[in-house]
C-alpha cells in the first residue's frame, strides 16, 4: 500500500492523476448541473417532455463514444500520451466555455452541443489514460496505479454529482459557468506536467 500511495509524490503520475481525476469531476459538475437546469427550464426551451429531453441529452453523451472510440484508440497509438492530454484539456476549455454560453444564454442548442462536445472530448482522453500509465509504471506499480485513478474516478463523479446541484442552487449562470471553466483551466494546468510520452514505434 505504501508504493501504491507513493505515486502521488511522483512527478510521472501526479499530474497524470489530477488531470484525470480533474476532468472527471468537471464532467459531471456540467452534466448535474445542466439536468437540473433543464428541469426547471424544459417548458420554456424545448417542445419535448422533460424524461424525453434528459434520455437524448444523455444519449449525445454517450454517442461520441461509440463514434470516434476507434480513432482516439489510433492517435493515441500514434502520437505523445501527454501532447494529446493537453490538446483534450484544451479542448474542455472550447467546450466548457460553449457551455457556459448556453447556462447565461439559456440556449438549449449550446448546452446540447457542449454536452456532445464533452463526450468527444471525453473519447479522446480515454485510450490516453489506458496508454500512459503502463508506459511510466512498472510492473509491481501497474495495478496499484490503476486503482488509484480508478477510485479517483468515481470519487470524482460523486463529488461532482453533489457539487454541480449545490452550485445551481447558490449561485446563478455566471457563477455557474466560471465553476466549469475554472476546472476547465486547473486541468489544462495539471496537465502541463505530464511528462513526454511518445507513442512507441510500430512494428
Amino acid at each position: 500500500m505504501s508504493n501504491q500511495f507513493g505515486l502521488l509524490k511522483t512527478r510521472r503520475f501526479l499530474p497524470f492523476f489530477l488531470t484525470q481525476f480533474l476532468g472527471a469531476l468537471n464532467d459531471n459538475v456540467f452534466k448535474q448541473a445542466m439536468v437540473i437546469f433543464l428541469t426547471f427550464h424544459a417548458a420554456s426551451l424545448s417542445d419535448l417532455p422533460l424524461p424525453a429531453l434528459l434520455n437524448l441529452c444523455a444519449g449525445l453523451f454517450i454517442l461520441p463514444f461509440f463514434l470516434f472510440s476507434a480513432t482516439a484508440g489510433q492517435l493515441a497509438d500514434k502520437y505523445d500520451r501527454a501532447m494529446l492530454a493537453r490538446l483534450s484539456k484544451v479542448i474542455e476549455i472550447a467546450v466548457m466555455g460553449l457551455g457556459a454560453i448556453g447556462f447565461v444564454a439559456a440556449s438549449l442548442p449550446a448546452l446540447v452541443l457542449a454536452l456532445f462536445l464533452m463526450g468527444t472530448q471525453s473519447t479522446l482522453f480515454g485510450p490516453v489514460k489506458y496508454a500512459y500509465l503502463p508506459q511510466h509504471l512498472n510492473d509491481g506499480e501497474l495495478v496499484g496505479g490503476n486503482g488509484l485513478v480508478e477510485s479517483a474516478t468515481f470519487v470524482a463523479i460523486l463529488l461532482g454529482q453533489i457539487l454541480g446541484a449545490w452550485l445551481v442552487g447558490v449561485t446563478d449562470a455566471w457563477g455557474l459557468s466560471a465553476a466549469v471553466l475554472l476546472l476547465a483551466i486547473a486541468g489544462w494546468w495539471t496537465s502541463r506536467g505530464i511528462p513526454h510520452s511518445p507513442a512507441p514505434p510500430l512494428d
